[in-house]
Formats: C-alpha cells, sequence, structure tokens
C-alpha cells in the first residue's frame, strides 16, 4: 500500500497520466468532434470500452466471454515459448561470442546476414520445415526476439573491463569459474536490456506469425475483425497486446532488479 501511495505522489505518474488523457481526448477530438475524411471509420475511445465491457457486446467478443481470453491464451502460450528459446539460445550464443573470438568471427557475420530479414519472410521455410500449425507461428516469433537478445548479450560481455578477467586468472580461477562470476554477472544488465526488447518484439511478431499461420489468437482476430469490418475489436484488441507486452516488460524488469541488486546500488550511490 505505501508503495502505491509513494506511486501516486511521483511527479512521473502525473505526468504519464496528463499523457494518456491527452491522446484520449485527441483521439476522441478526431474521430466525434472534428471529424476529418480518414477518421469516419475509426471508432471513438468510448465506443471502444462500450464494446469491450459489454456483456452482451455486439460483435460476441468482449471481457465477459470466453473466446476473448481463448485467443490471449494462445497467443501468451506462443510468445513465452518463443521468447524462452530466445533466452536459451540467444543468451548462450552471445556469452559464447564475446567470450570467444574464435568463435566471434565464425558468428558474427551470419548473425548480422541473418538479424535484418523481417520475421515475415521466414514463414514460407517455416510452414514447410516444421510441423502443424503452432511451431511455425512459435518459430517466427522466437526469430524475431532471438537476434535482439544475442546482440545485447554480446554486448554485454564485451563491455566487461578486462581487468577483471585478468585478476581472476591470476587468483587461479578456472574458465568454468571465469564465466559463473565474472561473465554472466558482468553481462546481466545488457542481458536484461535485451531480454526487455525482445519481448517486446515478440509481442509484435506473434501478430504476423498469427495473421498468416495460426488459427486462433489476438494476431489472427485482429486480421478477421478487420476484414469484417468489426473495428472496435481490432482495436480493442490492440489494446490488448500493448497491456500484455507492457506487464511482459515489467515483469523482466522485476527479475532484473532481483538478480542485479548490486547494480541498483551503484546507481544510488553515484
Amino acid at each position: 500500500m505505501t508503495r502505491i501511495k509513494n506511486l501516486a505522489a511521483a511527479p512521473t505518474f502525473y505526468a504519464a497520466l496528463a499523457g494518456m488523457i491527452l491522446f484520449f481526448s485527441s483521439w476522441y477530438f478526431l474521430t466525434e468532434t472534428l471529424t476529418l475524411p480518414r477518421f469516419k471509420n475509426i471508432p471513438d475511445p468510448l465506443s471502444v470500452v462500450t464494446e469491450w465491457s459489454a456483456i452482451h457486446p455486439k460483435y460476441g467478443v468482449s471481457l465477459f466471454t470466453k473466446p476473448y481470453y481463448v485467443d490471449i491464451l494462445y497467443s501468451i502460450i506462443r510468445t513465452y515459448a518463443a521468447f524462452a528459446g530466445a533466452v536459451v539460445f540467444g543468451v548462450s550464443l552471445g556469452i559464447v561470442m564475446g567470450w570467444s573470438r574464435i568463435l566471434h568471427n565464425y558468428t558474427f557475420p551470419l548473425v548480422e546476414i541473418f538479424r535484418p530479414m523481417p520475421p515475415l519472410s521466414w514463414i514460407p521455410l517455416a510452414v514447410l520445415v516444421l510441423p502443424g500449425i503452432e511451431l511455425p507461428v512459435v518459430f517466427v516469433t522466437f526469430i524475431a526476439a532471438f537476434f535482439a537478445t544475442v546482440l545485447n548479450t554480446l554486448l554485454g560481455v564485451q563491455s566487461i573491463n578486462r581487468d577483471y578477467f585478468l585478476a581472476a586468472k591470476c587468483l587461479g580461477a578456472k574458465p568454468r569459474d571465469i564465466l559463473f562470476h565474472v561473465v554472466i554477472p558482468g553481462s546481466l544488465p545488457f542481458i536484461f536490456t535485451g531480454l526487455q526488447i525482445a519481448m517486446g518484439i515478440a509481442w509484435m511478431s506473434i501478430v504476423a506469425g498469427e495473421i498468416i499461420a495460426g488459427q486462433r489468437g489476438l494476431g489472427y482476430y485482429i486480421y478477421e475483425a478487420a476484414a469484417l469490418f468489426q473495428y472496435e475489436q481490432v482495436i480493442m484488441y490492440m489494446f490488448t497486446l500493448g497491456f500484455l507486452g507492457y506487464v511482459s516488460s515489467v515483469a523482466i524488469r522485476y527479475v532484473g532488479n532481483l538478480l542485479m541488486a548490486w547494480e541498483e546500488a551503484k546507481r544510488k550511490a553515484r
């Protein structure tokens, strides 16, 4: 309760609240008051909230209907499965690339070639190679999050002061000790920054994957609702994606702060 009171009293809270009010006021003004031609088909915020909270929604989906939560569950499972893969493989590869100059020379050019390829370009290959419906969607999302994780982890390892490695070797530390006591702790700030970026990219990419290869999920329903001109549903699901992505990033920051208490103490000491 005290933490909530402190948050409500912080200047950043009022700045964020003012930004939200300005955004929704501008949205209402453009769609209901000014009624610009390009905005005539966009529903106003009150219509979206009404449809979102309706017990008997006009288009059949709201907070009080089961399909809404089924779509959320599908997208969460796919996104988190892809993100988990990006964490395991991306962090591991980034650490080894930053630690081993030989492996870096072999793999970095490949990473830089594959990294600019849009996730959508992987969908035809994923559908051809991977069985079923779920694996192609998860793979496309994994690819998008993977490269952000690899590069931030690599940067984190490269940012570690070389004197720490020399000191560890002088004290008789073995490579395994250096890995777990120097490399991983030293690169954690960059790793968790990369994980936040990767999570955001994963939520953006899941929409594209579900539109093309999925049969349920938030992205698939956005495409379906747009085809049926159900724009209240489109915006409702867009905000749902944004909220889920925000909560996911907050969770990553929370875990990162727990694992890097020393980093937080160092920042406060400055």
